[in-house]
């Protein structure tokens, strides 16, 4: 019972958080300006358009349905486009505690999971912004869980959905399938093996695809949708605009004064500022308000830590045949969500992308925390205890920079702890 209502009081604390003065930035933040932008036409065209024109549109449609969603609810403004993020954002914190709950079987790692998720920045920034890739997450951390759980054909739904989002959806697709073939072979052979390798490739083949492919339902039905009269042949058409929209990401390369090598995101080198102004109201001359996507940086620095002590387990754990399921878990995240992007150092990229794979981090560190309570017991629950406070205090300490407070130029700048941070 104590299991179930932790995480469910932290989530809830958190939505009010994400949704106490949502609309506080009047204009677009960052990215929201495609997004929202996008929204308003799927509810208005059901595809993307400029004007009476067609709109070249490099991610696919899910996410900002979810936009529009909040957008059709609760208006067509700052808080109605913010309020979809805000509520996934929270529903993060439960599928985080459902996964660590089924992992570790302990109460207090539970609540951990869920309060280190909590407590992020980089997790409140997104929540409170309609950007695309906290879509992303939530729905590779449902397919993580149904994965965990090993209900395989609610896993392709989710990762369809999650594709719908953004294509780099494909890398956990790509993972989570490899495990899944693989524990087809090991537990089959012969004709056995026939029935589970075909369900295999529809679980995450062929139900992703079709999710994905009915997402573009608008884009079908309407012919005003970008190279939608390409050819005669509706689906050449289709796979014509992909080509376009491949050409597109693995073609961008254009300088971003925030763009960051995925070498410096574990450790949060180079955040991603979303917002900054410099208004007045604070008291002092000079002001500023930041919205800065900056993991807390006590929490991403021990993660990064984590991470590299779970990867070794994992590898002494194939060494010696001792695998368990959360270590599998764990790498194939970060694997699917991480790894990836240094196939790319030529491509802008930022550390806000980081988000996808900030659930495994943080069930690295709660990986890392049973570690510490199998072994040393009552030290080990205060040394956690303690660990828990440093992070929520350095949290709530650049709180005003994940809101977007209008704080003095001096509190801002005290909060600048390295050059490439402003």
């Amino acid at each position: 019972m104590v299991a179930a209502i932790a995480p469910i009081l932290i989530a809830l604390l958190s939505f009010i958080l994400r949704i106490a003065d949502l609309g506080r930035v009047k204009g677009f933040i960052f990215d929201e300006v495609y997004y929202v932008d996008g929204a308003r036409d799927l509810l208005a065209y059901g595809v993307e358009v400029s004007g009476d024109k067609a709109e070249f549109i490099v991610h696919p449609p899910i996410g900002k349905w979810l936009i529009a969603l909040g957008i059709k609810v609760f208006g067509d403004d700052s808080f109605g486009w913010r309020f979809t993020s805000a509520l996934v954002g929270s529903l993060m914190i439960l599928l985080i505690a459902l996964i660590a709950h089924r992992l570790f079987r302990k109460t207090v790692l539970t609540a951990l999971a869920a309060g280190l998720m909590a407590i992020d920045g980089l997790a409140l920034v997104h929540s409170r912004t309609a950007l695309l890739d906290n879509f992303l997450a939530f729905f590779i951390l449902g397919a993580t869980y149904f994965f965990l759980t090993k209900r395989y054909w609610w896993t392709g739904v989710a990762l369809g959905f999650a594709l719908g989002t953004k294509w780099s959806a494909l890398y956990f697709i790509a993972v989570f399938g490899a495990i899944g073939l693989y524990r087809a072979f090991t537990h089959h052979s012969g004709r056995d093996l026939f029935k589970p390798t075909l369900a295999r490739i529809g679980q995450f083949g062929i139900t992703p695809v079709v999710i994905y492919i009915s997402s573009w339902a608008g884009w079908f039905a309407s012919n005003r949708g970008w190279d939608r009269s390409y050819s005669s042949n509706v689906f050449s058409s289709f796979i014509y605009y992909h080509q376009q929209m491949l050409g597109f990401h693995t073609g961008l390369t254009d300088k971003h004064t925030y763009q960051a090598s995925p070498w410096s995101w574990l450790v949060m080198g180079r955040p991603t500022s979303f917002y900054y102004e410099t208004p007045q109201g604070c008291g002092s001359e000079s002001c500023s308000q930041e919205i800065l996507a900056l993991g807390t940086p006590f929490l991403w620095w021990l993660g990064a830590i984590a991470v590299f002590v779970v990867f070794g387990m994992w590898i002494r754990a194939i060494i010696f045949k001792e695998m368990e399921p959360a270590l599998t878990l764990i790498v194939a995240g970060i694997a699917a969500g991480y790894l990836p992007w240094f196939l790319y150092q030529q491509r802008t990229v930022f550390t806000f992308y980081a988000i996808v794979f900030e659930p495994f981090l943080i069930l690295a560190l709660v990986y890392c925390a049973r570690w510490i309570l199998s072994h040393y017991a009552r030290m080990g629950e205060i040394l956690i205890a303690a660990v828990f406070i440093v992070l929520f205090f350095n949290f709530l300490y650049f709180l005003p920079i994940y809101l977007g407070d209008v704080i003095t130029y001096e509190a801002w700048r005290s909060r600048m702890w390295f050059p490439s941070w402003i």
